[in-house]
């Protein structure tokens, strides 16, 4: 078989078993773990700072904050009904079964997450660090309810 044939054949197989196996619930999964993978890629930092981990960055702070202050909006988004049906996410039932509480507690991160991103734009280390312990634990109130470990 021709190399070009062979890629063509690969491509078109791959593409059939994407098809087939993909759902929308699938494609939920995969919009809120990429959406929370940024998040954790930005709060890591942050938390960094504040821990004294890493020297404090009043422009890279701000700059993380604004990020996770943006991608905080869409958070909800990724948990439609019935993307509660698969094996690879980290998400417990009790979201849907509970959804506003859920969606309360996304709010209170959102607005947490807001906060921050306001406060960081005034480059004082004290009241960063001080809107950062607001924002943990908003993040920590929703994880130890409807995530898994």
């Amino acid at each position: 078989m021709s190399k070009m044939r062979f890629l063509a054949a690969a491509a078109a197989a791959t593409l059939a078993m994407t098809a087939f196996a993909h759902t929308k619930d699938d494609d939920a999964v995969d919009y809120r773990m990429g959406l929370m993978t940024v998040v954790e890629w930005n709060f890591a930092p942050l938390s960094a700072m504040n821990k004294g981990k890493m020297p404090f960055d009043a422009v890279d702070y701000a700059k993380h904050a604004e990020r996770v202050a943006y991608l905080s909006d869409q958070l909800v988004e990724g948990f439609p009904k019935g993307s509660d049906k698969n094996e690879h996410s980290d998400a417990k039932p009790a979201i849907w079964s509970n959804f506003a509480d859920f969606t309360d507690k996304a709010k209170t991160f959102n607005t947490e997450a807001k906060a921050l991103a306001e406060v960081a734009k005034g480059k004082d280390e004290a009241k960063d660090r001080e809107q950062f312990k607001k924002l943990a634990a908003a993040c920590k109130a929703c994880h130890e309810k409807y995530k898994t470990d």
